[in-house]
């Protein structure tokens, strides 16, 4: 070892150091082992995730510009830019401040809670689809949405989810877009 190592002068000599500097190591590793984030989700199926809040489940973003980052913190590359308001989202994990996304598409990553609203919106999925003015598939249509377009829930039973787009209130099959589970109803 070199002199800038030892702990007087001059080089480590002293017997049992080299079991202590092992020690020493196994001790900080194990220690960084128990402070590092848990990314693998067992602590969410626990229920300790930081909101308190149900995973998974849907939001939507909040602005015109939110950056999904590889990781939980502002270190970690932006893997992603999202320039949709209101665009539905599904948060899958938490840690800390950070909440781990899924987009329609399925591609994941982490954006900061800030960037997220607690809102229902969703997005026209497939084809044309016809919200229609009563949950009936015959009822009068109340507007036809081309894929992609976004608009905000406002209740949902097994079959129809009444919903608002920018003015216009109607019904939609829940299986016309996403942003709803498959037994969820509000």
């Amino acid at each position: 070892m070199s002199k800038a190592q030892g702990d007087s002068g001059g080089a480590w000599s002293r017997r049992g150091s080299g079991l202590a500097a092992i020690l020493l190591a196994l001790g900080m590793a194990a220690a960084s082992l128990a402070l590092a984030p848990n990314f693998s989700g067992s602590a969410l199926a626990a229920g300790s995730n930081p909101s308190g809040l149900p995973i998974p489940r849907f939001v939507s973003l909040r602005s015109n510009e939110v950056n999904l980052r590889t990781g939980p913190g502002l270190t970690y590359p932006i893997d992603w830019i999202y320039k949709r308001d209101g665009m539905p989202v599904e948060v899958i994990e938490e840690f800390d401040t950070w909440r781990k996304i899924r987009d329609w598409e399925g591609t994941e990553g982490w954006v900061h809670q800030s960037m997220l609203d607690g809102k229902r919106d969703f997005l026209i999925v497939g084809g044309r689809r016809t919200m229609r003015l009563a949950p009936q598939e015959d009822a009068r249509p109340a507007a036809r949405l081309e894929p992609g377009v976004i608009g905000q829930l406002l209740e949902c039973d097994a079959v129809w989810c009444r919903a608002e787009i920018q003015g216009y209130r109607g019904w939609l099959k829940r299986e016309w877009f996403w942003g709803v589970y498959p037994s969820e109803t509000f």
